[in-house]
């Protein structure tokens, strides 16, 4: 964009802070800008060295290894962390770096789930090494540069950068100043974001991902995957009671979506055959709007929509892993809560939606079988997922008579988790509620496994009950007419 003239506030209503960072011709505004930097009047000039000696914003604390994240920036991120995570477009994105200890943060953000999509490359130089870069080289969609001199300067390197970045480049700067005057003066340049450190990956790829975020999707959804460490350990049936606890006791919006295209449940558990479902929307994704989305989900509750599986073998299901993949990024715009039963089986898609999951639910039994199986994903989701919280592990059908088990004990030390839930046998309960395509709140409301339901799906929400509204003297005396 074309710098403005430097009476312009800007943090004026009009002001876009994500508008293009691009040349603009050296005749005009720019050259008010270099004469800003003038000795006699530089607004920076009595600022602080950006690098002073004995407050280097890289120093680890003396007791700590590693700078602390800020504790607002924590609190930011527990509080977003209730929304699901958007992930980066497939862009190109060009790092340069000027100390170590930023590359390695950056090199952490860019393994990020988030930004898989994306083309990440990463080099020292730092600011004016990207000057230098794209002296004769295009400009890709997002550049990091860092730049750890003193405002004056960073600003006259932006001025060289200015010159040589294409139409449509965002630019984020990582700076050791932290002054709002500094700030203003970027983003009047047309900077996009300004880092200052310490800050850990994840705030890295939010802000990222933040310049990116389509202003006319109200959410992202959070997507929360259950699979089963074995066939046969209930995992339909928990996710399918989960998604219904959140829409009924949490009193918001979700949709369940059934994964298991031949095999699925979710429509006899609901008591549901629709015409339409998952597989309609698999095999044409590139249609999948809002409208033809609400067609295809079925109503189950007030709250609660069901993308059903077709549960029919009259098909191969011979879907591509970008189907899967598109599909589910624009389920997570239809509601806030997006739950997905995934089948058990092993293939590219399920990898890819269980690692693109904003929540992951492991459901194991207390046997052999499920504590090899479940280390197995853990491990697996550890590794790929390191920037993440680790999977939530519960462990159902505990109890059952006359059947040796691993105790709950045993089994969370050989994962390195603690259960999350665990779930009490009751063959009678499950077994009604299955064969009435009814849930487990409906058949027992006050059974242990009902409340064990609607505490799982409290922790995954992260949301309390509403308090239940109180009745006035003159309602309930027109309830008794």
């Amino acid at each position: 964009m074309n710098p403005q003239s430097a009476s312009h506030d800007p943090f004026d209503l009009e002001f876009e802070a994500d508008d293009e960072f691009t040349a603009a011709p050296r005749d005009q505004a720019w050259d008010d800008a270099d004469s800003a930097l003038d000795e006699s009047s530089d607004p920076f000039a009595d600022l602080p060295p950006a690098r002073p000696p004995a407050a280097d914003p890289f120093d680890p604390p003396p007791e700590a290894a590693a700078p602390a994240p800020h504790p607002v920036h924590e609190m930011i991120a527990g509080a977003e962390a209730a929304f699901g995570e958007a992930s980066l477009p497939r862009i190109t994105v060009h790092m340069f770096c000027a100390r170590p200890e930023t590359a390695a943060i950056l090199e952490r953000a860019a393994a990020d789930r988030r930004m898989e999509r994306a083309t990440v490359s990463l080099e020292m130089g730092g600011l004016q090494g990207a000057v230098e870069a794209y002296q004769n080289l295009a400009t890709p969609s997002l550049v990091v540069v860092e730049c750890v001199d003193a405002p004056a300067a960073m600003l006259a390197q932006l001025d060289q950068l200015a010159e040589v970045c294409d139409p449509g480049t965002k630019v984020v700067v990582i700076g050791a100043a932290n002054d709002i005057g500094l700030y203003r003066e970027l983003m009047r340049r047309g900077v996009s974001e300004y880092l200052v450190p310490p800050f850990a990956p994840l705030q890295a790829v939010q802000a990222f991902t933040n310049l990116y975020a389509d202003p006319s999707s109200p959410f992202v959804g959070r997507q929360i995957a259950f699979c089963g460490a074995k066939g046969g350990v209930g995992a339909s049936t928990l996710a399918h009671n989960v998604a219904h606890a959140i829409t009924e006791q949490l009193m918001t919006n979700a949709v369940l979506v059934d994964m298991d295209l031949p095999f699925g449940t979710a429509g006899l558990d609901f008591n549901q055959d629709p015409l339409q479902g998952i597989a309609d929307a698999l095999s044409q994704p590139d249609r999948l709007d809002s409208v033809l989305m609400e067609r295809m989900m079925v109503r189950c509750g007030e709250r609660l929509s069901l993308f059903a599986a077709p549960a029919t073998l009259d098909q191969d299901y011979e879907i591509s892993v970008e189907a899967f993949e598109e599909v589910t990024q624009k389920i997570r715009g239809a509601a806030p809560f997006v739950v997905l039963d995934l089948p058990h089986l092993w293939s590219a898609w399920t990898r890819r939606v269980l690692l693109a999951s904003d929540d992951l639910v492991i459901v194991a039994t207390p046997d052999l079988a499920s504590l090899r199986n479940a280390k197995n994903m853990v491990d697996l989701v550890r590794r790929a997922r390191p920037n993440d919280a680790p999977p939530r592990l519960v462990l159902n059908q505990v109890g059952v008579p006359g059947r040796p088990e691993i105790p709950i004990k045993d089994f969370g030390e050989a994962l390195g988790l603690t259960p999350a839930l665990v779930m009490p046998f009751d063959a009678k309960l499950f077994g009604q509620a299955a064969n009435n395509g009814q849930m487990i709140c409906e058949v027992g409301p006050k059974s242990k496994a009902a409340e064990a339901i609607d505490q799982l799906a409290r922790q995954i929400s992260r949301r309390d009950p509403p308090p239940p509204q109180k009745s006035s003297f003159l309602s309930s005396l027109f309830k008794r007419k």
